[in-house]
């Protein structure tokens, strides 16, 4: 019933985004983001632009999405209904689009999405028609993690000092209130012009009818240093000394893969903890519905997507108290939101070894996780465009 349900708010979303597009008078869209969910690095940003770009594509929109290029993979395919162009290296496609965003002609009937992911597309330079920005969070400490001394201060000036005067004026969407207040707090865009727009989660993400014989933790994400998946591990390690039958599973692939597995061996840790690369849809569904609890370290995200994916399938989250966790995860509720160190280990050994409390979570994390569908996603999103949109005809 809850299935047939979501199905029928996605279809009545459908129907909205068609009526209003129709009002408004956007025919077609042009999705602007860094990578493509085919990517090998792809994650919660592009899924959420992936979802949004198929149901805008099921309301009769032209949608297409220009990204980086991908490894092996052909330029343009179709994909849920819509176009995806992939061309450039991972830095060079943002000067192609600007050049090409320059010599386009833009059509009235056009409208333009922005994923602001860190290095933006410079749009407000080059486009007059209706514009949202989708910027998940601020980048911050994540340059220096990710790149050279040098690249990383490039970024941090443009995102910081460059960027925001241009977007001083921009509607822009995020996903979460804390998210919001850190885009205010460090880029200085107006409080007024940014909408929180939460994410949706897949209809398959459900309980299962058993949970594993072990205690059994899942962290889900990319082996990238923004993850924090070392320390992670460090914490594990620890936890292992309080709950001596743990087990633990990180699903993810990166260029950090063989470094991490050096650490796991460093710590004789390699019967327990296991670095799983990337799992199918499937099997990800059946680890979180078995798992007692899902863990994130990470430094910066715009929403714990992992976080409310398991949650729907009834598992409590132990997370890093960051902006995007504090949205995802009830504090208390559906899980537990804690410093690094010994209260992240804390709060781990509470959950794994307190049967009742565990339950308390679980059941909180499934009344949590109701409040996320993506349909409802697709149409907020597109209410902002349309309010885009006839308030410049208006003008």
């Amino acid at each position: 019933m809850a299935g047939e349900n979501e199905h029928e708010d996605e279809v009545a979303s459908v129907h909205a985004i068609a009526a209003l597009a129709a009002k408004v008078g956007i025919s077609s869209i042009t999705m602007l983001a860094w990578r493509d969910l085919d990517d090998p690095e792809a994650g919660g940003s592009e899924l959420h632009a992936h979802r949004i770009a198929a149901l805008w594509s099921a309301a009769g929109l032209k949608v297409e999405l220009r990204t980086s290029s991908v490894p092996g993979q052909p330029e343009r395919i179709e994909r849920a209904g819509y176009l995806a162009v992939r061309r450039g290296g991972r830095y060079q496609v943002f000067l192609q689009v600007l050049v090409e965003g320059f010599r386009r002609k833009w059509r009235s009937d056009e409208a333009l999405i922005e994923i602001w992911n860190g290095m933006p597309f410079f749009a407000p330079l080059w486009f007059r028609g209706p514009r949202v920005v989708v910027l998940h969070h601020v980048h911050g400490p994540m340059w220096r993690l990710s790149l050279s001394a040098v690249l990383a201060r490039v970024g941090e000036t443009i995102e910081k000092h460059l960027a925001p005067p241009l977007y001083r004026s921009s509607r822009v969407l995020t996903l979460s209130d804390s998210s919001k207040d850190e885009i205010i707090e460090q880029l200085h865009l107006r409080a007024e012009n940014i909408d929180v727009i939460a994410p949706g989660i897949e209809d398959q993400f459900k309980p299962g009818t058993r949970r594993a014989e072990v205690p059994t933790v899942v962290a889900v994400g990319r082996l990238v240093p923004v993850k924090r998946i070392d320390l992670l591990i460090e914490q594990l390690v620890a936890t292992k000394r309080e709950v001596p039958d743990l087990v633990a599973i990180i699903v993810g692939e990166g260029y950090l893969h063989s470094e991490l597995e050096a650490l796991i061996a460093t710590h004789g840790a390699k019967q327990w903890l296991t670095l799983a690369g990337h799992l199918s849809d499937e099997e990800l569904i059946a680890l979180y519905q078995r798992a007692w609890v899902v863990t994130s370290a990470s430094l910066r995200e715009g929403w714990g997507m992992t976080l409310t994916e398991a949650a729907a399938c009834g598992t409590p989250a132990v997370a890093s108290d960051i902006a995007g966790h504090r949205d995802a995860v009830v504090n208390g509720v559906s899980g537990i939101l804690t410093g690094p160190g010994a209260s992240f280990v804390d709060a781990l050994v509470k959950v794994l070894t307190n049967e009742k409390f565990r339950d308390e979570l679980s059941l909180g994390a499934l009344e949590n996780a109701k409040r996320f569908r993506w349909g409802r996603t697709a149409e907020a999103a597109f209410q902002a465009l349309a309010e885009v949109a006839e308030k410049q005809r208006r003008r």
